[in-house]
């Protein structure tokens, strides 16, 4: 079985089906800045930035950057942009525009965060497989608390705490990020005692 690693909802994807659509499908669930009680203000905050330019896009890539450093202003500015160009598509208007689907992104509301939360709180009590969540400690999404109370929940699970990071941890601090991958997949296949509750990075 595979080991998930799912950020944002693409986590909140694989633990509903773990939980609930098709249980036993995953060896071991990594979250990435994610848990179903996020906060909901710092959801809204987040789905304001992806729906801003959603329309209208970006002139350039150096438009674009300005854009995300308003947002992340604790993150370096890159001097080599061809990677933010893999996370944009240019339209027919010569426009760069992000690849979120635009009706998605308009129907994503708070209420929505707070009914999944109570609807997955049943079906994380079966949950027995090691889940990983790491978490962005300036997350606009995951307060510790929030964190600290989804870990309780589950029978053999913990949590990292990646300084420096907001909810784009693999972005703000890449290196941290995948040695807190790779450290809680190498105990898990190589055979030595899972580490629960909470470590920093």
């Amino acid at each position: 079985r595979p080991a998930l690693i799912g950020a944002s909802l693409g986590g909140l994807a694989g633990l509903l089906a773990e939980a609930e659509i098709a249980p036993r499908s995953f060896s071991s669930i990594t979250l990435v800045d994610i848990v179903p009680n996020m906060d909901s203000e710092g959801a809204a905050k987040v789905i304001g930035f992806m729906s801003a330019h959603i329309g209208q896009g970006f002139a350039s890539l150096e438009e674009a950057a300005d854009v995300i450093g308003l947002y992340l202003p604790h993150r370096p500015r890159p001097s080599d942009l061809s990677g933010l160009a893999k996370n944009l598509r240019r339209g027919s208007d010569g426009r760069y525009h992000w690849h979120w689907d635009p009706s998605f992104v308009a129907s994503a509301n708070r209420e929505r965060s707070r009914r999944d939360a109570q609807a997955f709180d049943t079906g994380l009590a079966s949950l027995t497989l090691p889940v990983h969540l790491i978490r962005g400690r300036l997350s606009e999404l995951v307060t510790r608390q929030a964190a600290e109370e989804f870990v309780a929940k589950l029978a053999n699970a913990q949590f990292t705490d990646v300084a420096g990071a907001s909810h784009m941890v693999a972005g703000d601090r890449n290196d941290a990020f995948l040695d807190a991958v790779v450290s809680f997949l190498d105990r898990q296949y190589s055979g030595q005692p899972a580490a629960v509750g909470r470590n920093s990075a």
